[in-house]
């Protein structure tokens, strides 16, 4: 059956106000927005076909920075409403059209579900019409009138609400457009209409089931730990030059560039990865990019430098993370004719999102070999964060 994810993510987070006033989706924990987080665990997910993340008007810079690693998983983010409701069915009409069979309702606020939890509320569906994970209260509850206690509330029966919640995909469309429907437009004494799912679910009549509630919960300082937490921080540099010769493109960064002379190399002789490659290598102190992939060898002649990228999968396997990559570009326009830089636009994947890389080129002043257009030369730092 197809799933697909709707991350609500439009709400102000009120009842957590930070210092900045930024909505608590986006603050950090460890070194990454809390979106960031709880997209991680759908986006991993085989079982998760599309997913659609509903935003507030004013967010789309704080949405674009927490989504980067995610960009290709995801569908345009959707405009939320003034209601959490309305904004859930905002994301369901956006999904309408590519027709799950199943959708799983998650706040954005939870990073802490995990791909164990997105299985069971799935698998819950099969011969349900809505699945609910819930923990049981473990808190003692008191009565309150006027001030004063007035007596404890057994805990029996009692669980609390979490999500992702699971539904059939037409059934709760038809509930939340029914109840839009329905909203009251006059009176705000007139009764209230729900404004959670599962509150929606529930005014359509129809039944659910809780969802496995003995959900594990990763601790806070685990996930710090995944996303900034302990290790040490490695800089690597690496620097590469390759001259110009015949040819009628130039491609740097992966990126081809028409131009009148090209890049003369054993590969496809693209200065910027290359660099970029020898940095990455160098914060965990592997050789270089001649030691992994030598010139000698004929499975590398023409071959594009992406995977020469691997350099970021070594570094994974050590347990480790790019915090952050930076190239520079050396090379003479007035020499080698304008070099434009759509490379920003299309950078590898691996180096995550906008804010954790950096390129751009420069000219030589006329002098050296660049500058007089013998060739063109990339400098490259790596940051990387290891256990």
């Amino acid at each position: 059956m197809r799933v697909a994810a709707l991350i609500v993510a439009a709400g102000r987070g009120a009842r957590a106000a930070t210092e900045t006033l930024q909505p608590k989706q986006y603050c950090r924990i460890g070194s990454e927005p809390m979106l960031t987080h709880t997209l991680c665990a759908f986006a991993a997910h085989s079982g998760i076909g599309d997913i659609v993340v509903v935003i507030h008007p004013d967010d789309r810079v704080l949405y674009e920075e927490a989504v980067g690693p995610f960009a290709d998983r995801l569908l345009a983010p959707v405009l939320g409403g003034a209601r959490r409701q309305d904004s859930v069915r905002a994301g369901l009409e956006a999904l309408a059209e590519r027709s799950p069979d199943l959708v799983l309702i998650h706040d954005a606020a939870r990073p802490f579900v995990d791909g164990a939890l997105i299985s069971r509320v799935t698998a819950s569906l099969q011969g349900h019409a809505c699945a609910l994970p819930c923990l049981p209260v473990t808190d003692t509850l008191k009565r309150e009138e006027h001030g004063r206690i007035t007596g404890t509330v057994s805990r029996e029966g009692l669980w609390r609400a979490q999500t992702p919640q699971g539904f059939h995909f037409d059934a709760i469309l038809a509930a939340h457009r029914a109840a839009a429907q329905d909203r009251p437009s006059t009176s705000p004494t007139t009764r209230r209409l729900p404004n959670g799912s599962a509150s929606t679910w529930r005014w359509s009549r129809a039944r659910s089931i809780i969802a496995s509630p003995r959900r594990r919960i990763r601790s806070l300082t685990e996930m710090m730990r995944r996303g900034s937490g302990a290790g040490t921080m490695r800089v690597g540099s690496g620097y590469d030059v390759h001259a110009l010769g015949p040819g009628d493109e130039v491609i740097l960064c992966g990126v081809r560039i028409p131009h009148t002379r090209k890049l003369i190399g054993h590969s496809d002789a693209d200065v910027g990865l290359h660099a970029l490659t020898d940095a990455l290598l160098g914060t965990i102190a592997d050789g270089d990019i001649g030691t992994h992939f030598p010139p000698s060898d004929d499975r590398w002649r023409g071959a594009g430098s992406e995977i020469f990228l691997a350099a970021a999968d070594k570094i994974a396997a050590r347990g480790g993370s790019i915090v952050h990559v930076d190239v520079t570009l050396l090379c003479e326009p007035r020499a080698s004719g304008p070099i434009a830089m759509p490379c920003a636009g299309r950078w590898p994947k691996f180096s995550g999102s906008r804010a954790r890389r950096a390129l751009r080129p420069t000219t030589n002043e006329g002098l050296g070999f660049v500058g007089r257009g013998e060739g063109i030369a990339a400098m490259a730092t790596a940051t990387v964060r290891v256990p």
